[in-house]
């Protein structure tokens, strides 16, 4: 990517990973280094895109077929992309969002056993070569996290999941870090807080020097 466009950081991992707290250290790392940014997420990022959050995360009767779903989550980041992240990378800002199209490879390809390859065509298509510049994979073992994420008061529809959903999308993150080590960090996020911060910031001040 150009210098005179702004940087693509991601945050990514299963349930109960302590993404939200994690964010926020990362937005104060930025702002210490006085970085422009725009704070987005996904599914959602705009009006349009939040209500299709709401559809994919709602608990249903009506068993919701996995390719309906994989749509769902691409039509989402089309219109995010085409209002907020391109816009935003295009003026020079930064854009941190949590959660981005490895999440897809690693819910819906992994979780749900859905064809990677047509994943990748959906992406392709979608994002037009457009990726992160850095993601950062807050990693656990899948019990631990999921035993933090049941404290939550109401779980929604993929909370709700089996054991083994979660256990398949934390093997197919680890998969694309391994086949991705220039733009993935993975961070043992079973430490304390301030040790999962400390790893954090190590890679931030790093990206920031190269950036």
């Amino acid at each position: 990517m150009n210098q005179s466009m702004g940087r693509f950081i991601t945050l990514e991992g299963t349930e109960g990973v302590g993404k939200s707290t994690n964010l926020q250290f990362i937005q104060s790392v930025l702002e210490q280094h006085q970085i422009d940014y725009q704070l987005t997420r996904e599914p959602g990022g705009t009006p349009l895109a939040e209500e299709v959050r709401e559809l994919l995360l709602a608990n249903r009767d009506e068993i919701v077929a996995d390719d309906a779903e994989l749509l769902l989550v691409f039509a989402a980041r089309a219109q995010h992309l085409e209002q907020v992240i391109r816009p935003a990378l295009n003026n020079g800002r930064w854009v941190l969002c949590d959660r981005f199209t490895d999440a897809t490879f690693a819910y819906q390809g992994g979780g749900r056993g859905l064809d990677t390859d047509f994943i990748s065509r959906l992406e392709s298509m979608v994002q037009r070569g457009l990726q992160p510049d850095l993601t950062i994979l807050l990693d656990l073992p899948v019990e631990v996290g999921l035993a933090r994420a049941s404290q939550r008061a109401e779980l929604d529809r993929f909370e709700n999941e089996k054991l083994a959903f979660f256990e398949q999308v934390r093997s197919a993150y680890l998969a694309r870090a391994a086949a991705e080590p220039d733009r993935f960090a993975v961070i043992d996020a079973s430490g304390t807080l301030d040790q999962v911060q400390e790893q954090i910031r190590v890679v931030l001040e790093q990206f920031l020097q190269q950036s």
